[in-house]
């Protein structure tokens, strides 16, 4: 929690307060309201989606990227992913969320495997990556944004998804 209090960025949504119900065994958090949910149901539900739209989201999610990678030391995010990306359709303002599983880059490389396996660079399972992970994730975005589809929706599985990923030659 201490890190979402400390991010104040135009792409990242606004956190407000936390508490944990101990009665309910709940952690609730409270954070700014996208009317439209995430981009991945955003363009579920349209299905057309303009390319001009693509291009000022894709602008707005980098500039969110780059907001926590030139922080000292860098955050990398680490489930960056349309479900995970909030607009606001109206205005077109699109937000990075669920930061979760992002982590302070204490050291070179991180070392945990971590994240959506549809949307994890290769490197992260080698358990030896940096902030580039979340280009690749990025990049993973553009292709469900304009295809509508989940990368590699073709496997079955998570096993699958890492053969196809590890076996492509750069």
């Amino acid at each position: 929690m201490h890190l979402l209090k400390t991010l104040k960025h135009g792409n990242i949504v606004r956190f407000y307060n936390s508490w944990i119900d101990d009665k309910k065994k709940t952690v609730n958090i409270i954070t700014e309201l996208f009317s439209s949910g995430s981009l991945r149901q955003y363009c579920k539900k349209h299905r057309k989606v303009d390319v001009k739209a693509v291009k000022g989201w894709a602008r707005q999610i980098l500039n969110g990227l780059n907001y926590l990678h030139n922080h000292d030391p860098p955050i990398i995010h680490r489930d960056l992913k349309c479900d995970n990306i909030f607009i606001n359709g109206n205005q077109g303002e699109v937000k990075i969320g669920d930061l979760g599983l992002a982590t302070v880059m204490e050291q070179a490389n991180a070392k945990s495997v971590i994240g959506t396996p549809e949307f994890m660079a290769p490197e992260l399972y080698d358990e030896s990556y940096n902030e580039l992970a979340d280009i690749y994730s990025f990049g993973m975005c553009m292709l469900e944004m304009v295809t509508f589809e989940y990368p590699y929706s073709e496997c079955r599985n998570s096993a699958q998804i890492y053969k196809k990923v590890s076996s492509i030659q750069m």
